[in-house]
């Protein structure tokens, strides 16, 4: 929870930075951070010291994301941007994918000092390629304009008001499925971490199979809001459904949780692509509130255990997942479409 609060913080006050910096220099500064921090985290061994630095690398890199989002949305056109936004989340989910299986391989016992070193060595290209690529980049005009205005301004516009819940509800179930079903399939399954590892691998195919086809499939045919709606549903349902499976059946649970995440990758498309629709490059403020959706699912995916565990058992935890995201067509229903 500490790492949602500095990341919810840091969101906050990125608009002032970029007015003051620019976003080049302001993705280069955290990226700099970023690799003193790691670097750090490799030297270092007591825990008093680890925490608080991986803590705060994990919001740098929230941080970073925003940059990266403000020098994609500036370079693309909107009647694209379902095709950019895809191949964007695409790359980004494919990594998503690969750091478990390289992760496993790089942990020597309880040594996860390669990891980091990974990590370390990944942010030198990273920097590169934007001093490469940006360093005359010209950066759209943050308006000055008060956290308070921002938030009314998102509140005021129906449609992105919306879609903020909306995105709240898809980091909620990624958030919550993210640290309860690993214990739940070791711990009440029987799986080992092994086999956790292969089902987890099958789950999250969905993100680099399917949202670049979607991504072309908005901007050219449908609507994002149906296949935001389909998304929900088959997602809704898809984690209803692990409350009734019993058997201890590798290959079953892979493809259910395969089909949940079928409909979250659906789901994420056509969020990223929306909402990229709707606002400009010089929205930091509104884009910094729609990010922070993502730390604010930390602090509500406990929650939803807490309270659920005293009206259901542990297995129907993920109906109420399930009928919580069923129930967020309701206000993707009253959004306006795009197109």
């Amino acid at each position: 929870m500490a790492q949602s609060a500095i990341t919810i913080l840091g969101l906050l006050s990125m608009h002032s930075l970029l007015r003051k910096f620019g976003n080049y220099r302001v993705a280069l500064t955290l990226i700099g951070i970023q690799i003193i921090i790691f670097y750090l985290i490799i030297n270092l061994s007591e825990a008093k010291h680890l925490i608080p630095l991986i803590v705060l690398g994990l919001s740098i890199a929230s941080l970073i994301s925003l940059t990266l989002d403000i020098f994609l949305q500036k370079n693309t056109e909107t009647k694209n941007t379902g095709n950019v936004r895809s191949h964007f989340m695409t790359a980004i989910n494919s990594a998503w994918i690969m750091g478990p299986l390289l992760g496993g391989m790089l942990i020597v016992g309880t040594n996860y000092k390669g990891i980091y070193a990974a990590a370390f060595g990944l942010l030198f290209p990273l920097f590169y390629i934007i001093h490469r690529n940006f360093s005359k980049f010209i950066d759209p005009h943050y308006p000055k304009v008060s956290l308070l205005k921002a938030s009314k301004s998102l509140l005021k516009n129906r449609d992105l008001s919306k879609l903020t819940i909306i995105n709240t509800v898809l980091q909620v179930f990624y958030s919550w499925m993210t640290i309860y079903t690993p214990i739940y399939l070791y711990k009440y399954v029987g799986f080992s971490w092994s086999e956790i590892s292969i089902i987890l691998t099958i789950m999250l195919l969905p993100f680099v199979l399917i949202e670049i086809p979607l991504g072309k499939l908005a901007d050219k045919m449908l609507g994002e809001k149906e296949i935001m709606a389909a998304g929900y549903i088959i997602m809704g349902f898809a984690t209803i459904s692990l409350s009734f499976m019993n058997n201890k059946n590798l290959f079953l649970w892979a493809l259910v949780l395969f089909f949940t995440r079928v409909g979250a990758a659906a789901a994420e498309a056509m969020i990223e692509t929306y909402f990229f629709k709707k606002v400009n490059p010089e929205d930091s403020e509104i884009l910094g509130f729609f990010r922070i959706t993502r730390p604010l699912a930390f602090f509500i995916a406990p929650i939803i255990t807490v309270v659920g565990l005293m009206f259901v058992s542990n297995t129907y935890l993920f109906t109420i997942v399930g009928v919580l995201c069923i129930i967020t067509v309701i206000p993707i229903s009253l959004i306006r479409d795009t197109k």
